[in-house]
Parts: structure tokens; sequence; C-alpha cells
């Protein structure tokens, strides 16, 4: 059996998680968060602890009870707490600009860009190079981040572009023009 799929997710005071026949939701003070329940795993809630089984032997089975256990954990873990990611933009005159349920970026085109976030989603500039991106759900702050840094990903000669906190880029060295002398 799956190693992840053993360990049971402990649901928080204030936290109601109800399962039916083909959904989980969870809710919380983050707001609701649905999943479609798998027809391979077998969820049960005893004590304030989701247990994950697998349905039969299958080894889809046993990798899908380690899938939901942690899909579900993420959602435990999105209604209380959230998640965030956080983006920066280098270069000169690259600024962005968080007006309500919309993002404002200058970075280096002719017109600025426009982004407009989903419901379920925050986006604030505590300064204007950096951008945070706040959420209930996992893989939509995952996604929203992602098309954001799409809008002007990092280019490798200097850098420059939208790029996550923590991640390194690598600068690649430019092309060289020899003289007459070196051939």
């Amino acid at each position: 059996m799956s190693r992840i799929g053993k360990m049971p997710v402990a649901v928080p005071q204030g936290v109601d998680v109800s399962i039916k026949e083909h959904q989980i939701s969870v809710k919380g003070t983050g707001g609701t968060l649905l999943l479609t329940q798998n027809a391979l795993v077998k969820v049960s809630n005893e004590g304030g602890k989701l247990s994950f089984l697998p349905a039969n032997d299958s080894r889809e089975a046993n990798a899908m009870s380690g899938t939901m256990r942690q899909l579900v954990n993420n959602m435990v873990l999105g209604v209380t707490k959230g998640f965030e990611k956080k983006l920066s933009l280098v270069g000169v005159g690259y600024k962005a600009q968080a007006q309500g349920a919309k993002l404002n970026l200058t970075v280096g085109y002719s017109h600025p860009v426009n982004k407009e976030m989903p419901a379920g989603i925050t986006v604030t500039t505590p300064v204007p190079t950096e951008i945070v991106v706040k959420g209930a759900d996992r893989q939509r702050v995952g996604q929203i981040a992602a098309e954001i840094r799409a809008i002007r990903p990092p280019e490798p000669y200097k850098g420059k572009g939208i790029r996550y906190v923590d991640e390194k880029i690598t600068i690649k060295e430019t092309k060289k023009k020899y003289g007459a002398a070196a051939c």
C-alpha cells in the first residue's frame, strides 16, 4: 500500500468534511472546496481522521489512494491556512499593480497587460515589483501564478521577465565575435 496513502488526514477544529457517494467537500474559514471521489479508493471518517484505503489490490488503486489522500490534505490546508505563490518582476520599468480582482502589468510591451482574477483567488502587490497570489485551492493558485509568469517569462541572457521568487535563472553567455586573427 502507498506510504502516503496509509497516513490519515487530521481534520482540525472548524473544518467540516462531508463524504458523499461521488464527492468529497471540505468547508472551513477559507471557503468550500469540492473533489470528485474515485471509485478505486474507499474514504472513511473516524473521529476527525480521514483514512483512504484502496478498493482492490491493483497498482492503480494503491497509487490513487495516496493521490486522493494528498488532494484532500491540500483541501484541508487550503480552507484553514490557504496557499500563496510569490512572483517578482525583473527589468527596467517593469511593474505590477493590483486593483481589486484585476492585475495590471507593465512588462516591456507597447501596451499594459490586464489579467482578470477568477473567484476565490486574490492578488496583491506589496511593492510594484512583487506579486503575491493567494487562495484556498492549491492547483488554481499555481495555475494562475503560471499564467502570470507566462505573460513575460524570464529570458536567458539578461534574466528580465516575471519569475517565481525562489526560481533560479541560468544566464547564458552572449555570442562572441572573433576577428580575422583568430582564424
